[in-house]
């Protein structure tokens, strides 16, 4: 009797745990960071507290970053009159004349930024991968923390969901 008392607290302990644990996970607030663009325009990320942020880290011969800018362009189309700016960051290895290159190609209608140094990687929790995508709420919260290709219908139901909720 006496053991399953035990057992209960325990799970009871665990089950507090484990909520406390995926709360924090899922409030985790996205580091602050100056960004310089490659047409030389500054953007401080809390600047765009109150709206939401999609942060991209790419690189210009990564095939799945490149089959990613037509929904980041759509999506920006669509959801940037509610609010949404993209900063698309390349990586510290990618040459900074291929990045001028294929942001005129693409005619991409959101800011660009150079990560030299890699120094926004290094915020946003060591970014190695590409592409790597983060969905910061208005109240600079990360609630989406992609590592690969993103799911285009997934990102637009998180993005009505954090508009509405404003």
């Amino acid at each position: 009797m006496k053991l399953n008392k035990i057992l209960i607290l325990l799970v009871f302990v665990l089950l507090i745990i484990g909520f406390w644990f995926f709360t924090k996970q899922s409030q985790e607030t996205a580091p602050n960071g100056v960004f310089t663009t490659i047409t030389g325009k500054k953007i401080e990320l809390a600047s765009l507290k109150g709206n939401p942020v999609i942060i991209t880290f790419w690189a210009t011969d990564c095939a799945n970053c490149i089959r990613e800018i037509p929904d980041l362009i759509n999506l920006y189309h669509q959801f940037h009159p509610q609010g949404l700016e993209i900063i698309a960051i390349t990586m510290y290895y990618d040459i900074p004349s291929h990045v001028v290159e294929m942001t005129k190609a693409k005619q991409l209608p959101y800011d660009v930024v150079l990560d030299l140094d890699a120094k926004h990687a290094a915020a946003f929790g060591e970014v190695k991968l590409t592409p790597t995508t983060f969905l910061i709420s208005p109240n600079g919260h990360i609630v989406m923390h992609k590592t690969g290709p993103f799911k285009v219908e997934k990102i637009k139901q998180q993005l009505k969901k954090i508009i509405i909720q404003g």
